[in-house]
């Protein structure tokens, strides 16, 4: 690790004492992060590092991405979702929108004046891009957008939208060419934010139902080309599923480490529950299964940073981590017995929040399917 990247980790988890930690809970209660977080975030440089200097950014590369979202998974913060802004939503302005688009937004989303949220999932279609029917329709200067979005991180807190819709088909038989992305600024006529959904984990992260009746947004909101949307889409898949391999693998390695400070701490039957064999054998095995997702993770980080890992590598690192995360955090609340189910020990917030990270950014399913795809459908 560079000395750069080593102060940049230093003065970030430093920042994360002073203005995260001492408030999520009261953010989990809230149901979301203030959007003054942001603001907060992009003054000390901590948003949008790979964002090029002409547009405000700093023009890093992805290490210094990683090791924000590993940091706010060390910290156990997952209200904060900087890397859904960072690293998947401000991409797809910086790659695929025009001079103009970039001009206006990027330096706002480098700020934290601009908050982003990627308007993708619909009732029904989950991971199935194709199904996607929020209709898009040109109307002289305006886009019109009808449709309705649901599951979508940073709903409320968010105050610019990359939104997927169909805009009319040039071939009827290949639907996926008619997917296109547009930008929704949140005092839009016709765009409407929904409730707050309930969730079992993520509990300080806002994610919300959104609704476009009639949405008209300037001709100019189109980002990038009529109907590559599914084409954008697929392009910065990658990232994102590192990302969530990077926030699993950082929080089960925090999962081992607090759960073997309790079992030092903790007696039962007169001895530490840390002199048990099967006390130190599960956290063994535990502590293999971390290593061996680490090795893998930064392999890929390194790549990632030099060029960019494959949407298959991706898939694997996500398939993996998110899998190992959710049996770590499972075996480490049950060595801290019925205290692993209450809210306040840090344990039954990770084992919450690790189900869903073999959920979004496409299901495991979906992974393996493209996993497989590439070995045997050559």
């Amino acid at each position: 690790m560079s000395e750069e990247l080593k102060s940049f980790r230093d003065t970030f988890k430093r920042w994360i004492e002073k203005e995260i930690i001492p408030f999520h809970e009261e953010w989990e209660k809230a149901g979301m992060v203030p959007r003054e977080l942001y603001k907060k975030a992009g003054e000390q440089g901590f948003l949008c590092p790979l964002v090029k200097e002409e547009y405000g950014g700093l023009g890093l590369d992805y290490h210094f991405s990683a090791v924000i979202t590993e940091e706010l998974s060390f910290a156990m913060v997952s209200g904060v979702a900087f890397w859904l802004h960072s690293d998947i939503i401000v991409p797809y302005i910086e790659h695929y929108g025009n001079e103009t688009q970039k001009q206006k937004y990027l330096p706002g989303c480098v700020s934290g004046d601009y908050v982003t949220a990627v308007a993708m999932t619909e009732p029904g279609t989950g991971s199935d891009l194709q199904g996607i029917s929020t209709k898009a329709v040109l109307e002289g200067d305006h886009w019109v957008l009808n449709g309705a979005k649901t599951f979508i991180s940073n709903g409320h807190v968010a105050n610019l939208y990359v939104v997927v819709a169909e805009t009319p088909a040039k071939d009827p038989n290949q639907k996926f060419k008619s997917l296109s992305l547009f930008l929704v600024e949140e005092n839009d006529v016709g765009f409407e934010r929904g409730r707050k959904l309930q969730k079992i984990g993520l509990k300080a992260q806002d994610t919300a139902e959104l609704a476009f009746v009639n949405c008209r947004i300037p001709k100019d909101r189109l980002l990038g080309e009529e109907g590559k949307g599914f084409i954008y889409l697929s392009n910065e898949l990658a990232q994102e599923r590192l990302g969530v391999a990077i926030m699993s693998q950082a929080m089960a390695e925090k999962c081992v480490e607090i759960t073997a400070d309790y079992v030092k701490g903790r007696k039962a039957f007169k001895k530490r529950i840390a002199d048990f064999q099967n006390t130190r054998f599960k956290l063994a095995e535990c502590a293999t299964e971390v290593k061996v997702g680490r090795a893998f993770v930064d392999r890929l980080i390194e790549i990632h940073a030099k060029e960019k890992c494959s949407t298959v590598e991706a898939s694997m690192a996500k398939t993996w981590c998110s899998e190992m995360f959710c049996r770590v955090a499972d075996e480490c609340l049950q060595l801290h017995g019925g205290y692993g189910y209450m809210w306040e020990y840090t344990i039954a917030r990770a084992y919450a929040d690790a189900r869903v990270q073999r959920i979004y950014a496409g299901t495991n399913e979906i992974m393996k399917e493209i996993i497989a795809r590439d070995l045997l459908d050559k």
